[in-house]
């Protein structure tokens, strides 16, 4: 982002070489194992955005149709400050059983340190297992921006305006 002479902020395109570098970062966050049988996460593949998260409750859990549990991982993690963690649904378990995060998507701020849990939701009609060491969710870590909220008698015009849900077309 830079700011330009009139105050605002944009967007600054990098180069395609300083790009493919960023894209490349890596970032290094420190886990901790609270249970002797927790998994590290994983990522499935050389280019997956997402490291899956398994299940560590020493047992298969039952999630009964319409119910949600909290699905201990045994992990706490040390996210870098800048950074926060956004857990998603896996999406072989959502859409072949219908378990997934109750909240859609989880967030794990840089200064939370307790165990990483994920609200497991059974949207089928059926009860659903969770077999212990079972992939149940993945993790993402992001950059993010801080913003500074102001209080503003008007904002800007715009094409769309107020414009709200299907306002811009159909697919």
């Amino acid at each position: 982002m830079i700011q330009g002479a009139d105050g605002r902020f944009r967007l600054r395109i990098p180069d395609i070489g300083e790009r493919e570098k960023q894209m490349r970062a890596q970032t290094t966050v420190k886990i901790r194992k609270l249970r002797e049988n927790a998994v590290l996460p994983v990522y499935g593949s050389e280019e997956a955005a997402g490291a899956d998260l398994y299940a560590c409750e020493g047992a298969e859990i039952q999630i009964q149709p319409q119910e949600t549990v909290m699905i201990h991982t045994g992990l706490s993690a040390e996210i870098p400050k800048g950074y926060a963690g956004l857990i998603f649904a896996r999406s072989g378990i959502a859409s072949k059983r219908g378990l997934a995060p109750a909240n859609k998507v989880g967030v794990i701020d840089s200064d939370y340190r307790g165990e990483l849990m994920v609200a497991l939701h059974n949207h089928s009609q059926e009860t659903a297992a969770v077999a212990d060491g079972e992939r149940i969710a993945q993790l993402v870590i992001v950059p993010y921006l801080r913003a500074e909220f102001t209080e503003a008698e008007e904002l800007e015009e715009t094409g769309r305006g107020e414009g709200g849900f299907g306002s811009t077309g159909r697919c």
